[in-house]
């Protein structure tokens, strides 16, 4: 069966060979680095040849000081992402779909997607200037009678800024996808509603929405299961020794460790302790979703 599918869409089969190749490759062998995290690696050793010592690292890992501060960041900030971020492109995507005015649309649209393909580290850049005790932001809450401060040297400031310049540069970008899903959403229905008296807010609520929770399910499984995910790369861009205490997170701890410490086996047991619980919260999410809606990815 299977050869004769591969004789009928083999063009098909060639054009997926590269993806294939590309998760084998990148995604799948190099797996077996994690053996790293048990051992006591030595490059000059290599993996095999290094001594085993089991799980030494993750109690080490579980009994440092580090543990219960990197923990509480990761989790807090992806709470606050799933909180406040997440929602963030359903509504803009809800908003831009009552726009009747096809060139204002257009232009929300082109406004909003921009930053999307702005560097990282010109946004952070940018966050900097903007942060800093002469920026922007210190002159807007002047105007208010605020004191100027820089705010980036703030901890308590810290996850605000990441969050809130996190949707200004990813709303628009994240609203494509449920801007599609609308498309798909049958127009008879509105019509439907219209007849039965349904203003468009009735109409938002009762026929909108429903239409997009399918793609929000999706999304939102993806989205817990990433919750101890945060790339380092706008962390180590923006924190600094004095916002550690709610800026420092397993990527970035990872990063120290493993890059600027060297220490290899220690930080490879980090980030395999951060996988084994985002795989953990991914299956569970799926059950729950499949159990509550019957929506699930797989």
């Amino acid at each position: 069966m299977l050869r004769k599918d591969f004789r009928k869409n083999k063009i098909l089969y060639l054009f997926a060979l590269s993806g294939i190749a590309y998760y084998a490759i990148f995604k799948y062998i190099p797996m077996y680095g994690a053996l790293i995290a048990f051992t006591d690696f030595s490059p000059t050793k290599g993996i095999f040849g290094s001594a085993w010592v089991g799980f030494k690292h993750f109690v080490d890992f579980f009994n440092s000081h580090y543990f219960v501060r990197i923990l509480r960041n990761t989790l807090m900030i992806n709470v606050y992402e799933l909180i406040f971020a997440f929602p963030a492109p359903i509504i803009l995507a809800l908003l831009l779909n009552e726009i009747r005015r096809n060139a204002f649309k257009r232009l929300v649209q082109t406004v909003t997607y921009l930053p999307h393909f702005v560097s990282l580290v010109v946004i952070c850049g940018m966050i900097v200037d903007f942060s800093s005790k002469e920026g922007l932001l210190n002159t807007i809450i002047s105007w208010f009678g605020g004191e100027r401060q820089n705010l980036l040297l703030n901890p308590d400031l810290f996850r605000t800024i990441y969050i809130g310049s996190g949707i200004w540069q990813g709303v628009g970008w994240g609203s494509i996808i449920y801007l599609a899903a609308l498309t798909a959403i049958d127009p008879q229905l509105y019509d439907a509603a219209t007849v039965d008296g349904a203003n468009r807010w009735k109409q938002m609520l009762h026929v909108t929405l429903p239409g997009m929770m399918p793609t929000i399910v999706i999304l939102l499984i993806l989205q817990i299961g990433g919750m101890m995910n945060v790339g380092f790369e706008k962390i180590i861009l923006l924190y600094n020794a004095q916002t550690y205490e709610t800026a420092d997170v397993i990527s970035s701890f990872v990063y120290r460790r493993g890059i600027l410490e060297a220490n290899y086996s220690y930080s490879t047991a980090v980030g395999l302790f951060n996988a084994v619980i985002n795989f953990s919260l991914l299956i569970a999410a799926n059950r729950i979703s499949r159990k509550l809606n019957e929506t699930s990815l797989w």
